[in-house]
C-alpha cells in the first residue's frame, strides 16, 4: 500500500512537470494573443501594481514638489542677491560710459580699439582631419569678410578669418598649432600683463598664453582678453581663464595655460568682428598689425 501511494505521487509529479514545460513551451511560441491564464496573471499583476504605483506616485510628486519649492525659494533668494548686485555694476558701467564719452569728445576720439561691427555667420563644414584647426562659414567678400577678422561666439574668442571666397570663408581657430596662429591677449589683474597666444596642448586642452612677465604673480581663474594692440582684433574679447601658470627653463617669462569661453569642439553660430578703428599697418611678432612701437611686441 505504501508503495502504491510513492508510485502515485512521482507520476503526479511526472505529469505536473511535463505539463508545466508544455505550457512554458506553449506561452513561449510567438503569438498576437495570450492564453487566458496569462490574460488572468497578467490582469491580477497590473490591478495590483496599479494599486500600489497610484499612491507611491502621487506621496513621490508631492515629496519632489516639496523639495522643487525649496529649490525655487533658494534659487530665487541668490537672484534677488545678484539682481541688486546688477543694478549697482548697470549704474557704474553707466556711470563710466558717459565719463568715457566726455573724454573722448573732449579730445576729439572718434574710434576706440574696442569698437567693431558685427558679422553673424553659420558653420558650414568642418573636417573631422583637422577638427580643432579649423571652419568654413557661410559669410565671404560680398559680406564684408576679410581676412584676420577676429572671429568669437557666445563664450569668446575662437579664431581669425584666413581666407575668403565671394560667399564663403575660412577660420583657423584658436585650437591651430600653426605658429603663424598668434593673438595679442591680456591677463586683467590690478596691474595688467601682456602676452601672446601661440600654442594649444591637445592633451590638457589648453591655450599657450606666453612671453608674460617673470616676476608677476597669477592665479587660477584670472579673465583673458584680447589687448587690442595687435591692430586686427578689437581690444577687450574674452579669450578665457586661468588653469595654470609655469616658469620657462631659463626663467625669463612665464607660460598661463587657458581653458578657452567658447566652446570649441561645438560651434554653428558665430559673429565676425570688423574693427572699426583704424590702424598702420606695421608688421609685428604676433602675427597681427601693430599700431605702436612702445607695446614691446605685445
Amino acid at each position: 500500500m505504501p508503495q502504491f501511494f510513492l508510485n502515485k505521487r512521482l507520476i503526479v509529479l511526472l505529469i505536473s512537470i511535463i505539463v508545466l514545460v508544455a505550457l512554458v513551451g506553449f506561452s513561449l511560441r510567438d503569438r498576437e494573443n495570450a492564453s487566458w491564464p496569462e490574460q488572468f496573471v497578467k490582469d491580477v499583476v497590473g490591478f495590483g501594481e496599479n494599486i500600489v504605483s497610484k499612491p507611491v506616485t502621487y506621496v513621490s510628486s508631492l515629496v519632489d514638489g516639496a523639495k522643487d519649492l525649496k529649490n525655487t525659494y533658494t534659487e530665487n533668494a541668490k537672484l534677488k542677491k545678484r539682481l541688486d548686485g546688477v543694478a549697482q555694476l548697470e549704474s557704474e558701467v553707466a556711470d563710466l560710459k558717459k565719463e568715457n564719452k566726455d573724454l573722448k569728445d573732449s579730445l576729439n576720439i572718434k574710434d576706440s580699439i574696442r569698437d567693431y561691427d558685427p558679422i553673424n555667420a553659420m558653420v558650414i563644414s568642418r573636417n573631422p582631419s583637422n577638427w580643432n584647426e579649423q571652419v568654413e562659414i557661410d559669410k565671404g567678400s560680398r559680406d564684408g569678410v576679410k581676412p584676420d577678422m577676429a572671429v568669437i561666439t557666445a563664450g569668446g574668442l575662437i579664431g581669425r578669418i584666413t581666407s575668403t571666397g565671394a560667399k564663403s570663408s575660412t577660420v583657423e581657430l584658436l585650437t591651430s598649432n600653426d605658429t603663424r596662429n598668434r593673438v595679442s591677449a591680456m591677463v586683467q589683474g590690478s596691474k595688467n600683463a601682456y602676452g601672446i597666444i601661440n600654442g594649444y596642448d591637445g592633451d590638457t586642452n589648453l591655450l599657450e598664453l606666453k612671453q608674460l612677465p617673470y616676476d608677476m604673480k597669477f592665479s587660477k581663474g584670472q579673465k583673458i582678453v584680447t589687448s587690442g594692440l595687435g591692430g586686427k582684433f578689437p581690444a577687450g574679447i574674452f579669450v578665457g581663464t586661468i588653469e595654470k601658470v609655469e616658469t620657462d627653463k631659463m626663467g625669463l617669462s612665464q607660460t598661463a595655460y587657458i581653458k578657452t569661453g567658447a566652446d570649441m569642439y561645438d560651434m554653428n553660430h558665430i559673429i565676425i568682428l570688423q574693427r572699426t578703428a583704424e590702424t598702420s599697418s606695421t608688421s609685428n611678432d604676433t602675427g597681427e598689425t601693430d599700431t605702436s612701437s612702445s607695446t614691446g611686441g605685445n
